[in-house]
C-alpha cells in the first residue's frame, strides 16, 4: 500500500463554473438555481481523489468514507467556484482532508473529507459477493 507517500500538507486546487446541472433546482436538493450542496460535495470529493491518485500503486484506489460539510453561502449560475483541499492526516489506511470552496465574492463552503485506501480487486470481490448468484 502506498500511504507512506501521501503526507500531511499535500494540497490541490481546482475550479468549476456553476452550470444549470449543478444547481439545487436541477439535482433536487432545493428549488433555486444556485450551486447545490450535493454539487459541492462531488467537487470536494473529486479534488481530494484526484490529488492522491498519482501516489497510488497499480491496483489501488481510494473511496470516500466520510464527509462533514458546511454550505455557507449561495452562488448563482455562471460564476466560477474554486476548491482547495489539503491532506491533514494519514492513519490506519484513511486519508483525512480539509477543504474550502470559494466563489469570487466569499468562502461558500468548508468541510472534512475522509478517503480509505483500497485494493481494487479485493473491493470488487466484496461488491460482486452482494449480487445474487
Amino acid at each position: 500500500m502506498s500511504l507512506e507517500t501521501i503526507k500531511p500538507g499535500l494540497a490541490a486546487e481546482a475550479r468549476q463554473v456553476v452550470v444549470e446541472s449543478l444547481t439545487a433546482a436541477h439535482v433536487g436538493s432545493g428549488t433555486l438555481r444556485v450551486y447545490a450542496t450535493p454539487a459541492m460535495v462531488m467537487f470536494i470529493e473529486e479534488v481530494c481523489r484526484t490529488m492522491v491518485e498519482p501516489y497510488l500503486a497499480p491496483g489501488e484506489s481510494t473511496v470516500g468514507v466520510s464527509l462533514k460539510i458546511r454550505h455557507l453561502a449561495p452562488t448563482p449560475v455562471g460564476l466560477e467556484v474554486r476548491c482547495r483541499a489539503e491532506v491533514v492526516k494519514v492513519e490506519d489506511g484513511v486519508i483525512t482532508f480539509q477543504a474550502q470552496v470559494w466563489d469570487p465574492a466569499e468562502k461558500i463552503g468548508e468541510g472534512e473529507h475522509k478517503r480509505a485506501l483500497i485494493g481494487i480487486e479485493r473491493f470488487l470481490k466484496r461488491v460482486q459477493a452482494k449480487l445474487p448468484s
